[in-house]
């Protein structure tokens, strides 16, 4: 008779792991409370007009692509998607554009040509990078940090050998001044650190490898949007057997003698081998297990950042806009501030506009764009988010116009607005974290909560709330962690 496996939330992460669960020969039950699979990476109809809800950014398709070839299933039967050229558009309010190509020659040719800069100094940059990614990957991100054995490779040693090579004591930013003369390069490479909720000038230089993603490895986008991809794993799941069952809160995960021995849902009780919550880490300790203490460094840790997200429908094209755009604050350190000291939105943010309509055929009728548009915010911790908000909307309004010289608001025909509090009620992350815990110590991977209970056996985590993080690839890679955990 199989074992059987409960999943707690279908997630990105939930939905990779019943994959790789039921591959390992398991009776895979995914139980989630909202109608739908897919938690931040799902999709919503605002009128005529399609959008992702969460994440806009796909790198490293190898994660999904494994998926597939564990199950001898073909992943063009589930999903297509492409590479695209340009990874990101920036823009300053000087009039300053500059294309990122995801092609890092090009990138290297237009950022010579752009910037004040040393093609040497830059290269260096940037094979640092990617040093720095090699080294790591299989300590951080695709092994617990949690267990000896991950610190007994060929790989740990190396990393180890070159520790002062992978500039963690030093500041993102500080490495960031140290390389570049230009300002505005600056504050380009110093975005990479909000694509895990931290803070540029205090997070640890090491996550200058986060660019690699993007800039070595690529940027895609499936030809469905964003959301395909859980659409994909959910697919795949159905196909294999998991079963699923929506508008489905857990209660409790019952336990016995410190065992994990089930879950229970409106009295009932469900029974299983293994439990494994894709909920957010906090709240699975204080709503799901009762009298366990949550380990230390979960009641000290600090929340990465939210974000604002407005969704609005634009019944016009602009074709100064890309797939990916940022359209940049004029004072990056008074922004960071703000968010991380003050908690609060700096009066001028950077701003990301996502017009996924550009790539993808049906987001918007013919001759619009569905704009999202993300501004990072602090976690919740009770600030007026309505007035908040609205203050927002003025700002961001007045600089996309001054920007891209346009009268956005003319445009503007329908809008969907979600502050963190929103965000946290939809995807029970607390305090409306994007990333659950923040990088913004040197120290920061080692006290993510770890993949696995060490006081309660065969309960285990997965999901961007614990190891090795939030985001798309680092979710697939939570799943292939745990999958590996269990034996």
């Amino acid at each position: 008779m199989s074992k059987k496996a409960i999943i707690i939330g279908s997630g990105i992460a939930g939905l990779a792991l019943s994959v790789r669960l039921k591959v390992k020969g398991y009776d895979v039950h995914v139980f989630e409370k909202n109608e739908s699979y897919g938690g931040k990476l799902s999709e919503f109809k605002l009128g005529e007009y399609r959008y992702d809800f969460g994440p806009k950014l796909f790198t490293l398709p190898e994660l999904l692509v494994d998926l597939f070839k564990i199950s001898n299933q073909n992943i063009d039967d589930y999903i297509k998607y492409k590479k695209i050229e340009i990874g990101c558009k920036y823009f300053w309010e000087d009039g300053k554009v500059f294309n990122a190509y995801s092609d890092k020659q090009k990138l290297i040719k237009e950022i010579v040509s752009e910037f004040d800069t040393d093609k040497n100094k830059l290269n260096n940059y940037l094979n640092k990078s990617k040093k720095k990614f090699d080294l790591t990957r299989t300590i951080f991100l695709e092994k617990s940090l949690h267990k000896v054995s991950t610190f007994f490779s060929v790989s740990s040693f190396r990393a180890i050998l070159n520790f002062f090579s992978l500039d963690i004591t030093k500041p993102l930013n500080q490495l960031n001044e140290e390389t570049f003369d230009d300002k505005k390069l600056v504050q380009l490479f110093n975005r990479f650190a909000t694509y895990n909720g931290s803070n540029p000038f205090v997070t640890s230089g090491i996550m200058s490898m986060i660019q690699h993603l993007e800039h070595d490895l690529g940027v895609f986008m499936p030809s469905n949007g964003l959301s395909d991809i859980s659409k994909s794993i959910y697919n795949l799941a159905n196909d294999l057997g998991v079963t699923f069952s929506f508008n489905s809160s857990i209660d409790k995960i019952i336990t016995d003698k410190n065992k994990a021995i089930g879950v229970e849902k409106n009295k009932q009780k469900y029974l299983a081998d293994i439990v494994v919550s894709n909920m957010d880490v906090n709240l699975t300790y204080s709503k799901l297990l009762n009298g366990f203490k949550k380990p230390r460094y979960l009641k000290d840790y600090e929340p990465s950042s939210s974000a604002i997200v407005f969704y609005w429908n634009i019944n016009k094209s602009f074709k100064e806009l890309d797939l990916h755009n940022i359209i940049f604050s004029n004072n990056n350190s008074k922004e960071f501030d703000y968010i991380f000291n003050k908690k609060l939105v700096y009066e001028d943010p950077t701003i990301y506009i996502c017009p996924t309509s550009k790539v993808v055929e049906n987001d918007a009728p013919e001759g619009c764009e569905n704009w999202f548009i993300l501004i990072n915010s602090p976690y919740d911790s009770g600030q007026d988010w309505n007035n908040i908000k609205n203050t927002l909307r003025q700002n961001i309004i007045k600089k996309i116009n001054h920007t891209l010289n346009i009268s956005i608001e003319k445009h503007i025909v329908m809008e969907e607005v979600f502050t963190p509090k929103d965000i946290e009620i939809k995807t029970l992350s607390q305090y409306g974290s994007l990333y659950g815990s923040s990088s913004n110590s040197v120290m920061s991977a080692f006290l993510r909560h770890p993949n696995f209970s060490k006081k309660i056996k065969n309960l285990y985590f997965c999901g961007g709330s614990v190891h090795p993080g939030g985001g798309i690839p680092l979710c697939l890679n939570s799943a292939r962690i745990v999958s590996e955990l269990i034996k």
